[in-house]
This record gives C-alpha cells, structure tokens and sequence, in this order.
C-alpha cells in the first residue's frame, strides 16, 4: 500500500464512525496518548454476564483526537470488541485492527493504531490491574504527511488551489487557508488586499506563524479558526463548502467557501 493510500472502509469508518460518545459511569475506562504524535484515545466498556456467567463487553464507546486513520482504527476496535468476551477482546491487536479495515498505510501504524492499546487498557483498569491512562512513544509522522481531507483530488483545479500562479482569481472570494507554515500565513496577508473574506485553519491553540507574522494577522481583517481541521471539501461541479472539525467543542460544522488553498511547502 502507498504510504498515503487509504482503503474504502478506512474511509468509511473516518466519515461514518460507530460507536462514538462516552458511557457515564464505565466499568472500565481507557486513555492512550502518543505525545509525539498528538493522538489521543479513549474507550469506555460496560461489562455483563451471560448466561454461562462469561464476562462480555455489553457496550463500549470511544472519543479520540487525531488523524482519520485514529478515528478509523478507534471505529473498528469498538465495533471488533462489543458483544465479545473480555477474554477475547483484550487479544485485540493493532494488526487484526488493520487487516479489518483491509490495511492502514505503513506511514499511518506507528502513530494512529493505538486504538487496541486503548481498548486494553480499558480491560485492566476493569480488572483493577493497571492505571486508565497509558502514554506510548513512538518516533514522530512524517511531517509531511497531511491528514484525511476528503475531496482535495476531486476539486483539484476546480476550487482547490496547491499552489497560487495569479493572486486576483481570488478577488471578492471567500477563501480558506490551511496553515502550512509561514508561506501560507504570508499568502492569506496577501489575500485580504483582494478580498475581505480570508481564513485561516489551524491546530494550533494560539496565532501560528513567527512572531512578527502574529503580529501582522493580530492587525489584519484574517479570521484564524484555531484549534481546528479541515474534514473534507464539497460541491458540485466547484467547491462549495467544506467540513470543519473544532477541537475544542468537538463538534463538526459547515462553511461556505469558494477556495481552499492547501500549499505544498516544500
């Protein structure tokens, strides 16, 4: 697999995921974090006998921050463990998690598929055995490596700009920015002497870019939308709209766009 190629059901996992929310009052409860990467997952299990007097993972939720590949994985292990025996469930690992989404490319295992370990982790805490919260370390993504966005190939010249050749195609345009590094912080500076509607997206918590960068967007008419990612692109025949993913509030929403630039910076 190319190490950006994405299976249909990773993707159908990422755009329609099961099992997500939190269950009050858990009998066990789940946390794993890779601090180079970001990822972050929770699982919550409710546990119940059957007849036979079998411990069995009656229900089970998820919340994670990360990657489409880390929603993917958190999808499919909640899907994998429930209805099964806590015996069986804790065998879960993070290669019979891939094979169910049919692979996850090789840049994406190290850092997203964490999902088994959360899952475990949620088992021994059940147990009694073992703190809920898990830090695993692992060597950092490639930085090159963009997360799921929906859409780009589709609307590619058709709304979706990698690189800007003639700045006034934009002029009166509602235009979206992802943060790229400077070069896209300078461009959407740019932008505003064309149009009044440019914005930023970004993860970051604060204002990105260098410090007198900060300084130029604190005083220009940019909207930032911090701690934010861009989900996928829609339209027609052109770009229309895309979807937003707030970090903060986790909750997903529309905007309506004309463009959205996505920079190789490289």
């Amino acid at each position: 697999m190319k190490s950006t190629q994405y299976t249909e059901k990773v993707l159908d996992h990422f755009r329609n995921p099961r099992n997500v929310g939190v269950i009050e009052n858990p009998d066990g409860y789940g946390k794993v974090g890779n601090p180079v990467c970001g990822d972050l997952m929770e699982i919550f299990i409710k546990v119940d006998k059957d007849e036979a007097g079998e411990e069995k993972i009656e229900d089970i939720k998820f919340r994670t921050f990360g990657c489409g590949s880390a929603v993917a994985t958190s999808s499919m292990v909640t899907t994998m463990a429930k209805g099964m025996k806590v015996d069986e469930a804790y065998k879960i690992t993070r290669n019979d998690v891939a094979d169910e989404l049919e692979g996850l490319p090789p840049i994406k295992m190290h850092c997203s598929n964490l999902a088994a370990d959360a899952l475990k982790a949620a088992i021994d805490n059940y147990r009694g055995k073992e703190d809920s919260y898990v830090e695993v370390e692992h060597k950092a993504c490639a930085a090159t490596e963009i997360n799921v966005i929906l859409g780009i190939d589709e609307f590619l010249g058709k709304g979706v700009y990698k690189k800007v050749d003639n700045i006034s195609e934009f002029d009166n345009k509602r235009v979206l920015i992802l943060d790229s590094g400077d070069k896209s912080l300078e461009l959407a500076l740019e932008l505003t002497n064309h149009t009044g509607r440019v914005i930023v997206i970004t993860s970051a918590k604060n204002t990105p870019g260098s410090e007198e960068l900060k300084k130029k967007l604190k005083m220009s008419d940019v909207k930032i939308l911090r701690e934010s990612e861009l989900l996928e692109i829609q339209g027609t025949d052109d770009v229309e709209k895309v979807i937003i993913h707030d970090f903060d509030e986790d909750e997903k929403y529309e905007l309506f766009v004309d463009a959205v630039i996505i920079l190789d910076e490289n």
